[in-house]
């Protein structure tokens, strides 16, 4: 008898409804006091640590070797880091109408951050797309997000986002580019093991972010941050949002034709380019925000799981293409290396 799964027909990833189920914990039970102070030292070690699997899961040599392919990986690079954060300057002139400044942080803050790699190489599997690209182009933008995206943050948030200094990068080198480096330099020797326990690694990997989460809507219970956010608000962000997405699917689909891309990689483009991490961004959250991270995730969490429910009808849709395209990696080629690099988790 054949194994219950979940949906292919509904986009709606089951890990966000544990987010979601770890935001309501957190509503009810938040941590306060002593509990606070040690489920802040948890969430510490627990970013840390999945930094170090970050950096022992990516093939150094995959990725040199995909190299290769630099005019599309800087385009994934150039619509990550330099498109995405012009759009939400662009977005400024929606505060305080539109957006309140909060929740204006945190959608800047989601501009900023790196591409997934787990969905986006299953999204580009499914609409027969270059998926050794996707894969590279996911790895690289996740490797210069370590160093990019707080550099950005502190840029273009300034005092909004936490009060960013010297401290804070100080903070990011430690708790973030060091046990990533590390894991790194251990790969040689840890590398087969992390691999064959990747399964189990897979669950640290997200109750590492399920901990991260809960911290964070713990502090934003405690100091009352909830409150300044109403259902008329989030209404208004998912607005937002969506016409974000919806610019970010359309520059990467036919600015990647104009620029002369064939249609495997141009589908590696769109769906490498168009999304952000949830998997690394919630970490980086928590260290540049610190208590104001619950209202500086909540937009990445929404645009998280609405990019994964239009991009996975937009894939489905393309794998129904009548034409067979050069270049193209079959769906069960490319099922062997997609594990081969990521994060551990489905929501990337």
């Amino acid at each position: 008898m054949k194994r219950p799964s979940w949906p292919s027909w509904m986009p709606i990833d089951p890990y966000i409804l544990a987010l979601l189920g770890t935001v309501g914990v957190a509503a009810l039970l938040p941590a306060r006091g002593v509990g606070a102070d040690i489920a802040g030292g948890a969430s510490t070690a627990a970013v840390a640590f999945l930094f170090f699997l970050y950096g022992v899961r990516l093939s150094t040599r995959e990725a040199l070797d995909g190299l290769k392919h630099w005019r599309l990986h800087v385009t994934v690079l150039a619509c990550t880091f330099l498109v995405f954060p012009l759009l939400g300057l662009a977005a400024k002139g929606l505060v305080p109408y539109v957006l309140t400044p909060d929740l204006y942080s945190g959608f800047l803050f989601l501009t900023l951050v790196p591409s997934t790699i787990q969905s986006s190489i299953a999204f580009t599997s499914m609409a027969r797309g270059n998926v050794p690209a996707a894969i590279c182009a996911g790895s690289f933008s996740s490797l210069a997000g370590i160093v990019i995206t707080p550099l950005l943050a502190a840029a273009l948030l300034g005092n909004s986002g936490g009060g960013f200094s010297a401290d804070s990068v100080l903070k990011i080198v430690l708790q973030l580019l060091v046990p990533f480096l590390a894991g790194q330099f251990l790969r040689r020797w840890i590398g087969g093991f992390v691999a064959r326990h990747k399964k189990v690694l897979g669950y640290v990997d997200r109750g590492s972010i399920l901990l991260v989460v809960y911290t964070a809507f713990s502090e934003g219970m405690v100091q009352g941050i909830w409150h300044q956010v109403t259902p008329l608000r989030l209404g208004a962000l998912l607005g937002v949002e969506a016409v974000l997405l919806a610019v970010m699917l359309a520059l990467t689909w036919y600015g990647a034709k104009k620029m002369g891309f064939d249609r495997a990689d141009r589908v590696a483009i769109q769906f490498a380019g168009s999304k952000k991490s949830l998997a690394a961004g919630l970490p980086m959250a928590s260290v540049l925000f610190g208590a104001q991270a619950s209202l500086a995730v909540l937009p990445l969490m929404l645009f998280h799981q609405m990019q994964l429910m239009v991009c996975a009808v937009i894939a489905k849709r393309r794998s129904r293409d009548p034409e067979d395209f050069p270049g193209v990696t079959e769906p069960s080629r490319a099922a062997e290396t997609r594990t081969a690099v990521g994060t551990g988790t489905r929501s990337g």
